[in-house]
């Protein structure tokens, strides 16, 4: 039914805005270089440290800009959503305020497709305003769909444990500490991003460990349900992009890969670290709870 549709179609907005690592394939050892690098260690080791200091570097800059593209394929078609927005992860759980849009065939037919979406995050719920049509029928009158994080994990199993666990723990660092925990990282050369000057490092993730390399909080069983579901999906490897500035900060990632459904493919950019970001819950009375709004529920 549409009013399901649209729960499962804001739902993914929390894995496309960005803010969690999900998505291809490709490894190998550092291209060129000699056998030994700066301090005696070799092109690979000198990989990781330089990760290992832009982890630490990007974790302690707080909040960014935030702007990223996702296509992704779903049985209904493809979907390419743009996002564009400021996180804030200096609580120790993530904040974001942004705008989201979705369109493209899976999203065909509904009401929000092609039309900007505000959402906010905060450390314990997901808002999504789905505009007037959706406040007019499954809304009953409320613009906003709350999304619990509990609430969310209860109803979605493994995959909602993981995107509670993400919204709640995750910042842009854990894109570059994914990359390190891969343990199959390189330097692939220097580029220029948005006019800064970067390294490009590259990783392969298997499916099976990413789940574990990603969660901090869920359970073995957890762990193993959700990765099921994603080899069911056909995702086996995925491949992690990141681009570091001669600050050590993070300003591009990108995440590609391919299931039963179609391809993923997620870029995004992180700019001005340190702004102000301000994040309020919509007013309750403009609010209804996905669960309420399932069909069935009255």
């Amino acid at each position: 039914m549409r009013q399901a549709r649209i729960a499962l179609t804001a739902a993914a907005v929390v894995m496309a805005a960005g803010l969690t690592a999900c998505g291809g394939s490709s490894g190998g050892s550092d291209k060129g270089g000699d056998s030994a690098d700066k301090g005696g260690l070799s092109p690979a080791q000198l990989a990781i440290t330089e990760l290992q200091q832009a982890s630490k570097s990007t974790e302690k800059a707080e909040s960014a800009k935030v702007e990223g593209d996702q296509t992704q394929g779903t049985p209904q078609g493809e979907v390419s959503t743009k996002t564009e927005g400021s996180l804030d992860w200096s609580g120790g759980g993530t904040t974001a305020e942004m705008t989201v849009t979705q369109q493209g065939s899976g999203a065909n037919g509904l009401p929000t497709s092609g039309k900007p979406m505000p959402a906010r995050y905060t450390e314990d719920a997901m808002y999504v305003n789905l505009g007037d049509q959706f406040a007019s029928t499954a809304g009953k009158g409320k613009h906003w769909m709350k999304y619990d994080y509990d609430k969310l994990a209860e109803q979605a199993g493994p995959s909602g444990a993981l995107i509670k666990d993400q919204m709640q723990n995750n910042n842009p660092a854990r894109s570059v500490d994914l990359l390190l925990a891969s343990g199959k990282v390189k330097k692939v050369g220097s580029e220029t991003v948005k006019g800064k000057k970067t390294d490009h490092y590259s990783g392969t993730i298997e499916v099976a460990e990413l789940a574990r390399m990603q969660s901090k909080k869920l359970s073995d069983k957890e762990l193993e349900q959700l990765s099921d579901q994603l080899k069911q999906q056909g995702f086996k490897t995925e491949k992690v992009d990141v681009w570091i500035d001669g600050e050590h900060l993070l300003v591009k990632k990108q995440e590609r890969a391919k299931g039963t459904n179609g391809a993923l493919d997620s870029t995004v950019f992180y700019s001005d670290y340190g702004t102000d970001v301000s994040v309020e819950a919509p007013a309750g009375s403009d609010t209804v709870a996905f669960e309420d709004a399932l069909p069935g529920r009255s």
